[in-house]
């Protein structure tokens, strides 16, 4: 099955993602409201998702400077790199809630666990803080009628405890599930028993995303020095049992340090639980860089070379354990906005 974006463009999409913010002119009005994310990648930026070659990449903005800028070329729109085309025909696609076509709500941004990479818990009352289960389904529903809708996902901080999240989640998911019961559901939590995981699908999930975060050990020792390797581990085995193959996900962040070779193992030892990886560049931002330099050292950039060659590794792994990313109807496989995501890109 070849990929559905052209080697050029993937290429084109990496080394975007790769840079820094795109500049947006001054005189350049934006046909809706930016997107501020409060989970993510993009946490604590403004964002415009840009789709263009049958991919999309979500990036920062700024009127003021940028690796990269949009220009309105007798109405048409291109990104240019150094005063050169880089991107023609370039779409600016809205967000529903966060993601292009997803309503997916983050319920709360406080957090106790205290990883460094995570911008979230340092964004204080920005955006969906202090969020009522009331207002999170009167945004899903007011999204629901948008053009385009397609799926709910909910994401959350740890506000004092997994447990109390995980339920609080459940109680959201049976509620979407009732007023929406054709709309794909996908959760992404952090669940530290078997039966937070059950609770979830019995709710109504359809998908889950459960985060390893680093497969490197001692790594994620550093960056989630509150979070059990093993028993993230243990809930995807669970959920793979639960949810079923490429219902299952998990964020593999990369740049911190760590090999290909982990990065591969960790694929290769997902793959084998029924679940599909998703490979995340590190987004070095204001909010983290600080705290992670400080446990890790120095951290170099990600380059659009290894986003691709990793992706591409991905997909010939997938593809052996007979996975895809396809077949995800919520969350990032689908989104497409913040990774190289194989088959669909390489």
């Amino acid at each position: 099955m070849e990929a559905k974006v052209r080697p050029e463009i993937a290429r084109k999409k990496a080394e975007l993602l790769a840079g820094g913010p795109v500049r947006i002119p001054r005189d350049l009005r934006l046909p809706f409201r930016p997107s501020k994310s409060t989970a993510g990648p993009g946490a604590g930026s403004v964002s415009i998702v840009f789709e263009f070659g049958n991919t999309r990449a979500k990036k920062t903005i700024s009127r003021e400077f940028g690796d990269f800028e949009l220009i309105d070329r007798d109405e048409r729109l291109v990104i240019e790199r150094n005063g050169v085309e880089f991107i023609k025909d370039v779409k600016l696609v809205p967000t529903l809630l966060h993601a292009p076509h997803q309503a997916f709500v983050n319920m709360d941004n406080a957090c106790v666990m205290g990883c460094k990479f995570c911008a979230s818990p340092r964004l204080g009352q920005h955006g969906t803080k202090d969020l009522t289960d009331e207002k999170i389904i009167g945004m899903i529903l007011e999204a629901s009628k948008e053009p385009g809708f397609e799926s709910v996902a909910l994401t959350s901080a740890v506000k004092e405890s997994a447990a109390m999240t995980v339920e609080r989640m459940a109680g959201l998911v049976k509620m979407v599930r009732e007023l929406l019961p054709d709309t794909p559901i996908g959760v992404e939590p952090y669940a530290t028993r078997p039966d937070q995981v059950d609770m979830l699908k019995e709710a109504g999930a359809d998908e889950i995303k459960l985060n390893i975060e680093s497969f490197d050990r001692d790594i994620f020792e550093k960056i989630c020095p509150k979070r059990d390797y093993d028993t993230i581990l243990h809930m995807i085995n669970h959920a793979g049992g639960i949810f079923g193959r490429n219902r299952v996900c998990s964020n593999i962040i990369f740049g911190l340090g760590e090999s290909d070779e982990n990065i591969l193992e960790g694929t290769r030892v997902l793959a084998n639980m029924g679940a599909v990886a998703t490979l995340r560049a590190i987004r070095r931002n204001d909010y983290n860089l600080e705290e992670l330099e400080l446990v890790l050292g120095h951290i170099e950039p990600v380059t659009a070379d290894r986003m691709l060659g990793l992706a591409r590794e991905q997909r010939s792994i997938l593809t052996e354990y007979g996975l895809s990313t396809l077949a995800f109807k919520t969350m990032c496989h689908t989104c497409l906005s913040c990774d190289i995501v194989p088959f669909w890109d390489v």
